[in-house]
């Protein structure tokens, strides 16, 4: 199988000859913009000779918010134009890898679901996290209005990734559902409509959509939340949610799995065998993932990205472990 055709069987439950192997992480600096970033992701996948791309969407972030001070101001929020820059700065990105490298093997890219948007184009205008969970529970429906706003933007987005850059799919990353911070029926009525309405869309354009669910702040999710959402593979912290793959697999209908490696960092502490284990050690780890999970419905990854100082060496071992079998 070429790369292509091993990563489609896998998201589709079908026979591999391997397991396809997968990690990413974010490029800074001047890597992080423009044709830098672009040539930064074509260097990093064909020195490693990992079966797909991921791209990340390092430089937008931050949903580009009016000044945002009183929870009312939500109401002002307003979808973007298709020629905004926030969208075609980041297609032309994608269309740029998508050009190169996809033939090749399939590209997927990061967008992010709308709560994580607003949450980071709040920062951008100065408010805290504190401020913007305030505003959710003192004025819900003007914050549902901007979630409904950048929910269409996504959408249109994600749209434009798969049919105007090439991309085979996106990769779709949903956070908040930490228990300190919304109530099941809060996110079920607050969250959930945006982040069904961009996956929804997405899914008319591809198939082919993978939802990563972040364990970004070491606390378990209320997993459950995200549990029934539509796409065709699931990624998820499997240290933090304390949940393998195999059990996973189980709790997600059968859906294929992506995952397997702990990646956390906090900038200061890298934890997991990916980064201190020894070549025999991870490459025995990513054996017994296989043999444990089997080869059918699997596709290795982290729990998130991977620190962007890691030895891309240690990737190459577990490429070639995976390839082994």
């Amino acid at each position: 199988m070429d790369k292509r055709t091993r990563v489609l069987a896998a998201m589709n439950g079908e026979k591999v000859d391997h397991v396809p192997v997968g990690f990413w992480f974010h490029f800074g600096g001047d890597e992080a913009i423009g044709e830098a970033c672009v040539n930064a992701h074509l260097k990093y996948y064909r020195e490693t000779d990992l079966d797909f791309v991921k791209i990340m969407c390092d430089g937008y972030f931050p949903f580009p918010l009016p000044l945002i001070r009183k929870a009312e101001d939500w109401n002002r929020v307003k979808p973007l134009e298709a020629d905004d820059p926030f969208i075609t700065e980041q297609v032309d990105r994608a269309k740029a890898i998508v050009k190169e490298i996809g033939s090749e093997r399939c590209v997927f890219y990061n967008v992010f679901a709308p709560f994580s948007s607003l949450r980071f184009g709040a920062g951008a205008v100065g408010l805290s996290e504190e401020q913007v969970m305030e505003h959710v529970r003192s004025n819900p429906n003007a914050v549902m209005r901007a979630l409904d706003a950048i929910a269409q933007s996504n959408a249109l987005l994600a749209e434009k990734l798969i049919i105007e850059a090439g991309c085979d799919g996106v990769y779709y990353c949903v956070q908040s559902g930490e228990p300190n911070r919304f109530k099941p029926e809060e996110y079920h009525k607050i969250v959930r409509p945006s982040d069904l309405y961009v996956l929804e869309h997405a899914n008319r354009f591809s198939e082919n959509n993978i939802m990563h669910m972040c364990g970004w702040s070491g606390e378990p999710n209320q997993i459950k939340l995200w549990q029934d959402y539509p796409v065709k593979v699931v990624n998820w912290a499997v240290f933090v949610e304390n949940m393998t793959l195999e059990q996973g697999r189980k709790f997600f209908g059968g859906r294929t799995c992506l995952g397997g490696y702990e990646t956390h960092w906090d900038g200061r502490i890298q934890q997991g065998i990916i980064y201190h284990g020894t070549k025999e050690e991870l490459q025995e780890y990513t054996r017994e993932l296989i043999l444990n999970h089997g080869k059918l419905g699997l596709m290795l990854g982290g729990d998130c990205t991977i620190d962007a100082k890691i030895d891309w060496e240690r990737l190459r071992w577990i490429v070639e472990a995976a390839r082994s079998l």
